[in-house]
């Protein structure tokens, strides 16, 4: 399916698009892009056996033509739709606490930490707000459009832009402390993956050509860099092997995925790449206990072993359906599609226990665990949704 897709993108792009700034955004859309999917798998009646329930739904805003995800500070969720509007809620009912509007389109958020909530814009603007008010802080510019959340740790701001740079920025007054910066593909994907940055200062961050670099915080250098695949092929379409999804920090180890590459177990404090296993995903990864859930590329999720990679489960009624990444939900998977639905996969052979309607748009592609039983789900058609299970 994937070599269908491919070729099929190649030729539209050679015919329509005029400059590899279109090429990349036209490749994005049609292979992952918000159109209804052809050939998807039909869904099939289930068997619920787990309660599960939309526990609040909320108006965010329209996002049809970005990614955006919900952050959360202790009891409050911060979110964000596509026309500038930003809203803290109570993680408990959904009430809102406060709502403003940036002024001009989003791109990228919401980011929250340290008293501060991060969005960003198709213009390369970071835009900083006040949590406990909304009140407008401070506006930081980067090279190119910020396609994902910013984060925060011990007074930086960490900003990736669409050329995939990364920033360094002071978090009381916007200004630069350091940028990251490194060659890329002539060809790579539209991602709105962003960085993830764990608890002892290390910004894990995936490019274009399959590499994983962690950077130190504080300064902006390289702490060490990992091969997660090698481009293959002899076009620039069949040699994309891109990381387009967030990283996962687990413990002792990193864990990513490349499109068109491999899933690989990281040792996190050296980058030595301990297992790898050929599987291609653009959404992501999602881990819990000894079960590290995958998202294909083509739609499948897959369960392995987060030792080695090896299969649990494969679950392939998903495929076609623009499948988002994984996210634990009480100790099981759970995903979204295309056309809103949610589907809860069992722990222990992947099988479908519940299926939950949204708003019957497509869910973004990056739930957000709350916390051990409640997830939340971000739609393009602007609803945030707190899904739990009894």
């Amino acid at each position: 399916m994937t070599k269908r897709i491919i070729a099929t993108a190649m030729l539209a792009l050679l015919a329509g698009c005029s400059g590899m700034t279109d090429m990349k955004n036209d490749l994005s859309e049609r292979m992952f892009g918000r159109d209804v999917a052809e050939n998807a798998t039909p869904l099939q009646d289930i068997k619920t056996s787990v309660d599960a329930r939309i526990l609040w739904q909320v108006k965010v805003g329209s996002s049809p033509d970005y990614d955006f995800s919900a952050s959360t500070d202790g009891n409050a969720i911060y979110a964000a739709g596509q026309e500038g509007d930003i809203v803290r809620l109570e993680a408990s009912s959904g009430k809102q606490v406060w709502h403003v509007n940036a002024g001009e389109k989003l791109s990228g958020g919401a980011g929250a930490g340290e008293n501060l909530v991060l969005v960003g814009t198709p213009r390369g603007m970071v835009l900083a707000f006040d949590q406990t008010t909304g009140k407008p802080l401070w506006k930081s510019k980067v090279a190119s459009e910020v396609l994902s959340a910013p984060r925060i740790y011990h007074g930086t701001v960490v900003v990736r832009s669409g050329d995939s740079r990364i920033y360094g920025i002071d978090a009381t007054d916007g200004k630069r402390k350091w940028v990251y910066e490194r060659a890329t593909p002539t060809l790579s994907l539209r991602s709105s993956a962003g960085v993830v940055v764990d608890e002892g200062g290390a910004a894990f961050v995936g490019f274009a050509g399959g590499k994983l670099i962690a950077l130190d915080v504080a300064s902006g250098k390289v702490i060490w860099e990992a091969s997660v695949a090698q481009p293959k092929g002899t076009t620039e379409i069949e040699r994309i092997a891109d990381i387009t999804s967030l990283p996962v920090v687990d413990g002792r180890y990193v864990y990513a995925a490349a499109f068109q590459g491999r899933i690989v177990g990281i040792e996190r404090s050296s980058g030595r790449v301990l297992w790898n296993r050929d599987i291609s995903s653009y959404t992501g990864i999602a881990i819990d206990g000894a079960s590290l859930f995958v998202t294909h590329s083509n739609g499948a999720v897959y369960a392995l072993d987060y030792s080695n990679g090896k299969t649990y489960w494969r679950q392939g009624g998903l495929q076609g359906r623009l499948t988002t990444a994984p996210v634990v939900f009480a100790r099981n998977a759970l995903v979204g599609d295309f056309e809103g639905y949610v589907h809860i996969l069992g722990r222990d052979d992947g099988a479908f226990v519940a299926r939950l309607k949204t708003d019957g748009s497509a869910v973004m592609p990056q739930p957000m665990q709350l916390d051990s039983s409640t997830v939340l789900v971000q739609t393009r058609g602007g609803y945030l949704y707190a899904i739990s299970q009894k």
